[in-house]
């Protein structure tokens, strides 16, 4: 078990925190498509502002190459501004561009902006400490990665864990350490880098591994030979067939999943199994068969990655899944034992 230190221990009235918030959200055209994990965040920074704190929000967007303005975190000012009946106004923190959302709370521009950021460089983890008395790390979706503004600033200053990710940590290191079985994880989408080692690494702790979307058709050969070579205990592992126009899963395996989605008492979805932008009112199509399958069995389901998260919110159905992660290749690290630096930097195991 993961013990993280307790915020509502933390002595923050009148002190300066630096709150790593997640703010890696779907925006087009400076509009916010899905404020998921904006909603989740919130819970937090109403915390520390109801404590007293100067509350200082920093995260990044996307991957701009550079201080690119599709990237801006703008909308999230605006956001926040509209939650609090407040208004925007440009400023600086220190060095660091950004905005007034209120006398007691800041939001920094994008961090990725900053090559620093990435790369660790301890002198621009200096100059986010700086900045504040307090660190507190709410973004459970970046905890995988060891950045300046997760793993640098929490090395320099007190540091605790904000409401979300304890509760991503809590959750879903009770679900690796005592699941109700048959296991089934789903894992999709195009990351194919990120989710390939994690593929094997599930069979650590699932009884069934069900793979489709870009992953399946690009490494189906890849995938059943690192399978063969796993020894010892190991999942029945399905790789599903993409249809002839690439965008989906064949109907056939669509079926086999729910057959053993069926047989599941516990489920675990990662990434989408075929193309679903755009097609929200398409009930056909694998994905929403699956989400539908899974959200009237009963079954105790978690799913994360935002693309899935984003899918199920706009068909309705993600009220129904048991527990719903902000993270996605931080959920399936976690799962499948990696030590994470941004938790590992703020507790210990």
């Amino acid at each position: 078990m993961i013990n993280l230190p307790d915020l509502k221990t933390a002595q923050i009235n009148g002190k300066k925190v630096f709150l790593r918030a997640d703010l890696d959200i779907p925006i087009e055209n400076g509009i916010i498509q899905d404020d998921t994990r904006l909603e989740e965040g919130i819970e937090t920074l109403n915390f520390l502002l109801g404590k007293g704190a100067h509350v200082i929000i920093a995260g990044h967007l996307g991957r701009p190459e550079g201080k690119e303005e599709k990237f801006s975190l703008k909308p999230v000012a605006d956001y926040l501004a509209k939650k609090l009946n407040s208004s925007v106004k440009e400023g600086r923190v220190g060095e660091f561009e950004g905005w007034q959302i209120t006398p007691e709370l800041y939001l920094l521009e994008n961090l990725r902006f900053y090559p620093e950021e990435e790369a660790s460089d301890p002198v621009f983890s200096q100059k986010l400490a700086s900045l504040a008395d307090v660190y507190v790390n709410d973004s459970f979706a970046t905890v995988h990665r060891a950045h300046s503004s997760i793993v640098g600033i929490a090395g320099l200053i007190p540091h605790y864990a904000g409401f979300m990710l304890k509760k991503e940590v809590e959750v879903l290191s009770n679900l690796l350490e005592n699941p109700k079985r048959p296991l089934t994880v789903i894992i999709g989408g195009a990351k194919i880098e990120t989710k390939l080692p994690l593929v094997e690494k599930m069979h650590q702790i699932a009884d069934y591994v069900l793979v489709g979307g870009k992953i399946a058709q690009e490494t189906k050969v890849l995938l059943k030979v690192q399978h063969e070579k796993i020894e010892g205990r190991k999942s029945a592992l399905m790789v599903a067939d993409l249809n002839p126009q690439m965008s989906d899963i064949t109907s056939n395996d669509a079926e086999n999943f729910l057959q053993i989605i069926n047989m599941s008492q516990t489920i675990i979805w990662n990434g989408p199994i075929g193309i679903t932008e755009g097609l929200e009112e398409n009930h056909e199509i694998s994905s929403f068969k699956l989400a539908y399958g899974i959200a009237n069995s009963g079954i105790y389901s978690v799913v994360g990655g935002g693309d899935t998260v984003g899918y199920l919110k706009k068909i309705g159905l993600l009220g129904k899944f048991s527990f719903v992660s902000t993270g996605g290749g931080a959920m399936l690290e976690l799962l499948s034992g990696e030590k994470l630096p941004g938790i590992e930097v703020l507790g210990s195991v």
